[in-house]
């Protein structure tokens, strides 16, 4: 059975003191409960305080999901903005910290606090999260082993994390380095079979290593619950239209993925040490810096690797009616992703703040229908 394909996105925001420009806890009647309201199980509360989930519905195509998605984004802002907060779209906060963050008064995470202890209170990080559906089980894991070679230039592409604790980190993601400290993260193994993957939870959960595979926190993977395969190794970026486009550019990946899947073609599987060192590279530089092709068995800079990256999608995706969100990454390209972007508002201004003010004013970029789509007065970072 051919599988659906279809796209569900999560974005994880945070919530700022306007003045302060810091990160604020928000209560849980002001966002949460009033923001089911509204939008049912579509948003939802995250271990701290200070941040805040939303999830679209299983979404047809491209379009459905980012109508879907900017619908959220607006309700968020607004939820945010009576309740005296304003709404910031970055992987990391340019200077807060971690310490003063109050955890979500849920038992779930009360029990990932108490296994991981401060590991689990400093993971204060800020991602996005794309399904793709495919209902055969058997299909998703080889689906998975293929499209891990794509995750450090997905990586790459959405890096918004440049600043922990009110320091440049040099790295254009921290927020991957932050998560890395957790158990079960980054790029999985490949796994010949789905009995074999099954073997592999099974044991986890009879050694108490884990109760289910929802605490499988990889890179890319299998979602437990949904027939999806679920990314998650991108920050979310600032823009809706970057997250539409890395979303559009996920779906084509494991469309063209199944295809030569289905003709017996297949892409070739590279250890998942090899893809570790792209990932650090995408981690570090972003789309500055170069990965190594490994056929070719050399450093290629990343931009190169990105153009070859949307012509190996370019036959899929007109049947998928995504060819313009995709487009949207020679933008990203060419601005300079988030990171770029912040690294160059502190450049200008010296100021953690202004960095702040940037980020939320990109967060609600887009939204408005009658909004010109570009911010001629904030800068870009074509070479950061």
């Amino acid at each position: 059975m051919k599988p659906s394909f279809t796209l569900g996105i999560e974005e994880e925001y945070q919530t700022v003191d306007p003045q302060t420009r810091d990160l604020r806890s928000h209560i849980h009647a002001e966002i949460i409960e009033k923001g089911k309201v509204a939008l049912q199980e579509r948003i939802k509360a995250e271990m701290h305080q200070s941040v805040v989930e939303v999830g679209t519905s299983v979404c047809a195509n491209i379009k459905e999901a980012k109508d879907e998605l900017k619908k959220l984004r607006r309700e968020i802002i607004r939820l945010g903005r009576e309740n005296g907060l304003s709404v910031a779209a970055a992987a990391t906060h340019p200077f807060a910290d971690w310490r003063m963050q109050e955890v979500y008064p849920d038992d779930r995470y009360k029990n990932i606090v108490e296994d991981m202890q401060l590991v689990a209170r400093a993971n204060l990080i800020f991602g996005l999260h794309v399904h793709v559906g495919i209902e055969d089980r058997e299909t998703a894991i080889h689906m998975m082993n293929h499209a891990r070679y794509f995750v450090p230039h997905l990586l790459a592409l959405s890096t918004n994390s440049p600043f922990w604790l009110g320091m440049d980190t040099g790295l254009k993601s921290y927020r991957c380095k932050v998560f890395d400290k957790f158990p079960r993260t980054n790029m999985p193994d490949f796994f010949p079979s789905w009995g074999e993957y099954d073997n592999y939870v099974k044991l986890l959960i009879k050694t108490n290593s884990i109760d289910n595979a929802k605490k499988i926190w990889w890179d890319i993977r299998p979602h437990p619950f949904f027939n999806t395969i679920e990314f998650r190794v991108c920050d979310i970026p600032m823009r809706l239209e970057e997250t539409i486009a890395l979303a559009a550019l996920i779906q084509a990946t494991v469309v063209k993925l199944y295809k030569l899947h289905e003709s017996n073609q297949g892409f070739r599987l590279y250890r998942r040490s090899l893809l570790m060192e792209n990932k650090w590279r995408a981690a570090r530089y972003g789309i500055n810096g170069k990965l190594i092709d490994f056929g070719k068995q050399m450093e290629v800079p990343e931009r190169e690797l990105i153009e070859e990256y949307l012509a190996f999608v370019d036959d899929v995706v007109d049947e998928l009616g995504s060819r313009e969100e995709v487009e949207y990454i020679r933008t990203i390209m060419k601005n300079g992703t988030g990171a770029d972007r912040q690294l160059e508002v502190f450049r200008q201004t010296g100021d953690m703040k202004a960095v702040v003010d940037y980020i939320i004013a990109e967060t609600e970029a887009g939204l408005d229908e009658d909004e010109d789509e570009g911010l001629q007065n904030l800068p870009t970072a074509k070479a950061v």
